[in-house]
């Protein structure tokens, strides 16, 4: 089961043998960070992926059932950033992006469920260097104007639009996009899951 609402992880995970139900969470996540107070980027991270996961998996009343929960945010300037709210917030963002480098954090929660309860659970972070291009004004405006970078953390995509203008990562790419897959692998280790008993039928073939 996977606990968001972003295309970008599904197709990863499809990508990668694995066909998830879909359930979204009702987590308010700037609540949420708000009530964190003084803690560390990756906290904030790992804090609202576990969220996610818990408030989902809190509804379900499966046997056995296993439920990922992810959150991504962007750490630039000192400032930890998630979806702009407007237009204008992007644009301002791409103005300190380009041409520089940041540092994308994946959140990652996996839990075990059994007849409606949680018996076991494992989190963890990724961290991966984003090196970010120069965009002309005429292409950074046809980019605010497809509107991508509102619906993603830190204002661009690695595999859409805004893969024109990342000119190389340093880490894992899965994570950029938002399910890192190899440490989503170690998390479901974690929790007695291993990852090929969750691939579908046809990519056992």
């Amino acid at each position: 089961m996977l606990a968001s609402a972003s295309p970008a992880r599904l197709s990863v995970l499809r990508a990668a043998g694995v066909q998830p139900s879909v359930q979204v969470s009702a987590v308010d996540e700037d609540a949420l960070i708000e009530a964190l107070g003084d803690v560390t980027p990756a906290e904030i991270v790992t804090a609202l992926a576990r969220a996610k996961a818990v408030d989902v998996a809190e509804g379900l009343d499966l046997a056995d059932a296993v439920v990922v929960g992810c959150d991504s945010m962007l750490h630039i300037g000192g400032e930890l950033v998630g979806k702009p709210p407007s237009v204008d917030v992007a644009r301002q963002r791409w103005s300190g992006m380009a041409g520089n480098s940041a540092e994308l954090l994946t959140g990652h929660c996996v839990l075990r469920v059994q007849d409606g309860e949680i018996i076991a659970e494992a989190t963890g972070v990724e961290r991966t260097v984003v090196n970010f291009g120069q965009p002309t004004p005429e292409e950074l405006e046809a980019y605010l104007a497809t509107g991508e970078p509102l619906r993603v953390a830190g204002a661009f995509t690695l595999d859409g639009f805004g893969g024109w203008f990342v000119d190389g990562i340093e880490g894992d790419p899965s994570s950029v996009v938002g399910i890192g897959l190899p440490l989503l692998r170690g998390l479901l280790a974690e929790v007695g899951v291993p990852v090929h008993s969750l691939w579908s039928p046809q990519a056992r073939a």
